[in-house]
């Protein structure tokens, strides 16, 4: 086992606050594994490199010798994680719960350890939990605390509803801590309120407190804005090696550091000589992008498809080529022809006929190697075309009538 001063170097990197580290190193000073605990709501089935930066600690520390529990909350999942919402949640069914959470455990081992991994459930307990009990444990929180959270306190003031069960949500995941008697819960810092209750109910419950390490929520391909599948900036793990090579590339030199510091399996020491060679000159930013891209691709199809990827971006980005594979998608129409914008959103380039126009507009859009111009661009049937949207995504596109 690595010394106290290493364990807390790999610990922390990358990370925002850690509460508090005189009890962390006293924790780890008694020379035993820790017992690390993470939850997950299993409210949507595919994860991004967003959330894997809290898997990624996980990882860290199953490598430092301690145990993981990666806690699905299926029975928090049915209430809805208030945290940053200006409305109350919509609650998932047991069954949307539970066929996310099989999902989720697929995915989850393409980086944790599944040998030195806990997979637990918080309807475990509370199932079991009585009426009386979870009176009891309402009753060892009060109002006002609950409305210094930042979300609550702003759609009270607003006047907007909170519901009582939403109440229930940082209480059941404090007593989660409780019931598996965490030393450390790591999460992102958009759950400190909820990691902070769980200290305080291991203390009333006559437990040592656990270790609350944050870590920070990643930008998305953007740069700006947190990842996030609603604002079309992420990178799903789950998407084809070019996809995630090409997203990764197309990151900023200055987020490529901060992708390295919170996903890379690269050491400290070589992070720190990776930024001073980019910035003396003899490290090229692109190359050092490249090592990422192929790392993330990876881990989550392996090195040959990664070695693939890599290649294939050299051939379309440098010698200006095209994919080895290109998608053919048919469209069966009535009439004779159907305008670009309909089929971008049909065939899966455009999430919505907004974004086609968005991209039309702004000059992201070819055609048989033409850039299209005109939002009124239509496509004959019969026909096939070669539609490149952005730097990355082609397709086929042949119109078929009834």
């Amino acid at each position: 086992m690595k010394s106290i001063q290493e364990q807390l170097e790999i610990i922390k990197r990358g990370s925002v606050e850690v509460i508090s580290e005189d009890e962390l190193v006293k924790k780890l000073n008694r020379g035993k594994p820790l017992l690390i605990k993470a939850g997950f709501d299993p409210t949507a089935p595919d994860l991004h490199l967003g959330h894997t930066v809290l898997i990624h600690k996980l990882r860290q520390f199953q490598e430092l010798g301690h145990k993981v529990i990666f806690l699905i909350g299926d029975f928090t999942g049915m209430i809805g994680d208030p945290t940053g919402k200006s409305e109350t949640r919509k609650s998932l069914t047991r069954d949307d719960v539970l066929k996310n959470a099989e999902t989720y455990k697929e995915q989850v081992f393409k980086i944790l350890d599944p040998e030195k991994t806990e997979v637990r459930f918080n309807s475990e307990w509370m199932d079991k939990m009585t009426a009386v009990d979870l009176i009891s444990l309402a009753a060892r929180y009060n109002v006002a605390r609950m409305l210094e959270r930042d979300d609550f306190h702003k759609r009270y003031k607003s006047g907007q509803s909170i519901s009582i069960h939403e109440f229930l949500y940082p209480l059941i995941q404090g007593y989660d801590s409780v019931a598996l008697k965490a030393d450390v819960e790591v999460g992102g810092t958009d759950q400190k309120f909820n990691l902070l209750v769980g200290r305080e109910l291991q203390r009333d419950y006559g437990l040592e407190p656990q270790v609350v390490l944050t870590m920070p929520l990643l930008e998305g391909t953007d740069g700006v804005n947190k990842m996030s599948k609603s604002l079309g900036n992420y990178i799903g793990i789950t998407e084809p090696p070019k996809e995630i090579f090409g997203k990764v590339m197309s990151i900023t030199d200055e987020l490529m550091f901060r992708y390295y510091e919170l996903l890379s399996h690269i050491s400290t020491q070589e992070l720190t000589s990776l930024k001073d060679g980019v910035k003396n000159g003899t490290v090229h930013p692109k190359d050092a992008k490249v090592t990422l891209a192929k790392e993330m691709v990876a881990r989550f199809h392996g090195e040959s498809a990664a070695g693939q990827a890599a290649e294939e971006f050299s051939n379309i980005f440098k010698a200006g080529g095209l994919p080895d594979e290109i998608e053919v998608k048919v469209i069966t129409c009535k009439g004779d022809d159907i305008s670009l914008v309909s089929a971008m959103t049909m065939t899966g380039l455009a999430s919505s006929n907004s974004e086609a126009r968005r991209l039309i507009e702004q000059g992201g859009v070819s055609a048989d190697g033409s850039r299209v111009i005109s939002i009124n661009f239509e496509l004959q049937v019969e026909k096939e075309f070669l539609i490149k949207v952005g730097k990355r995504k082609f397709a086929k596109i042949r119109l078929k009538k009834e």
